[in-house]
């Protein structure tokens, strides 16, 4: 459905919106003018968002540190970052050392059969994930790396931007659920308004978990290789499209 359909008695109860980033809070790869008017609006308005991402922790950190946001969910599920620097494990690793040589070793087992594999510059900054370049690879690519991951006890993601080697049950909708529980407790899921652009995004489409979930338009590139879709689709990309919705949300 198109966000003309989220009227304002879905939206009268959105406390929290929980955002993707690259290709949803971003145009073009960077943020927008008005990117940090419009979380301020939002602020101002009790709606809090908390930026759920692929990207590092270092990365991660830096933006939490700077941004108007109720803290971020970094690697995909794997921690939360909270605006005053604590970090929480959200996934059970019980060595960090032993778990990133097993993520590289699996990145290194998968290059045997997709030689091409570049890794991402990040990993240096990374704790619980392993991450390479997506350019290039084909659909068939992607299923292919993915089996591999499974055979050998990983699961695997991708975005616009990565791919991502990662601990078994790590995604964006399960971090998100133990944040809620734990820092959010007052709020209820349909307080909650999930938006993203990507497959590692769909998780938090599911609308068993997360009854109300938005795509931007650029989700449509993905939509016959995701189970679950967003409920509702905006009209424009990128920011843009967040941008519209944080527009109604700033109406009702």
């Amino acid at each position: 459905m198109t966000l003309l359909a989220l009227n304002q008695s879905n939206l009268s109860d959105i406390c929290l919106i929980a955002s993707d980033i690259d290709g949803t809070l971003t145009h073009n790869g960077k943020f927008s003018s008005n990117f940090i008017s419009t979380l301020l609006n939002l602020q101002s308005a009790e709606i809090r968002v908390l930026l759920v991402t692929g990207r590092s922790a270092g990365w991660v950190s830096a933006l939490v540190n700077y941004l108007p946001v109720a803290g971020a969910i970094a690697e995909n599920g794997g921690l939360f970052l909270h605006p005053n620097g604590q970090q929480d494990l959200l996934s059970s690793i019980p060595n960090i050392a032993r778990h990133r040589i097993l993520l590289e070793n699996t990145f290194h087992h998968i290059k045997q059969l997709s030689p091409n594999l570049h890794p991402s510059t990040d990993n240096q900054f990374r704790i619980t994930d392993w991450t390479f370049d997506v350019d290039n690879l084909s659909t068939d690519d992607l299923e292919k790396i993915a089996w591999q991951c499974q055979q050998i006890g990983w699961s695997f993601t991708y975005s616009n931007v990565q791919c991502h080697i990662k601990p078994l049950n790590q995604d964006k909708a399960t971090g998100l659920d133990k944040v809620l529980k734990s820092h959010f407790p007052e709020l209820n899921s349909r307080q909650v308004l999930t938006i993203g652009d990507s497959p590692n995004d769909e998780a938090m489409f599911d609308p068993e978990k997360f009854p109300i979930s938005v795509g931007v338009a650029n989700v449509r590139h993905y939509q016959n290789k995701m189970l679950h879709l967003p409920k509702y689709i905006t009209q424009a990309s990128e920011f843009a499209g967040f941008s519209e919705l944080a527009k109604l949300l700033l109406k009702k």
